[in-house]
């Protein structure tokens, strides 16, 4: 039986959107773009490095606002800090990105790895997350929100 404080999960979501693969991608190649759709409702976010290049490293901030109670935060009370590499990056297709949380509690180390995929449909585009190595401190529950919140938010800013 596995030790469920240091078992990894891999968790999913997808939407389609009524928008075309290149269109989906383009929403991460720019930084600003990626903030005006990633950060979940109740947070805002903002770039601190984006090298957007197979290889290249990242590292984003996403604030909870005044209204989210207590200590929620990853990295502080009201702030999530989190950094990485993208690992593949494929136009149109797919991105593979590592994620890492800058944080004091063990509960959210590890390195997280993000597959978002792009399948051309006559509707638009199929989005899949895919994430593997899930910390434990992020419940299923609140994980399965947080990757629907950014798939509605990213239908959104496409439509």
């Amino acid at each position: 039986m596995r030790d469920p404080a240091t078992s990894r999960r891999t968790d999913t979501a997808s939407l389609v959107v009524a928008a075309l693969p290149d269109a989906v991608y383009r929403a991460f190649a720019d930084p600003d773009a990626l903030m005006a759709w990633l950060p979940p409702e109740s947070m805002t976010g903002r770039v601190l490095d984006y090298d957007f290049r197979e290889g290249g490293r990242y590292r984003i901030e996403l604030t909870y606002d005044e209204a989210a109670s207590g200590d929620v935060g990853k990295t502080t009370g009201r702030t999530d800090v989190s950094a990485g590499r993208f690992l593949s990056l494929e136009p149109g297709k797919r991105i593979v990105q590592s994620v890492v949380f800058e944080s004091p509690d063990a509960a959210f180390a590890g390195e997280m790895v993000m597959t978002w995929s792009f399948e051309p449909l006559p509707a638009g585009t199929r989005i899949t997350i895919t994430a593997e190595n899930v910390p434990p401190g992020i419940s299923q529950a609140d994980h399965d929100a947080g990757l629907r919140a950014s798939l509605e938010n990213l239908a959104r800013y496409l439509g």
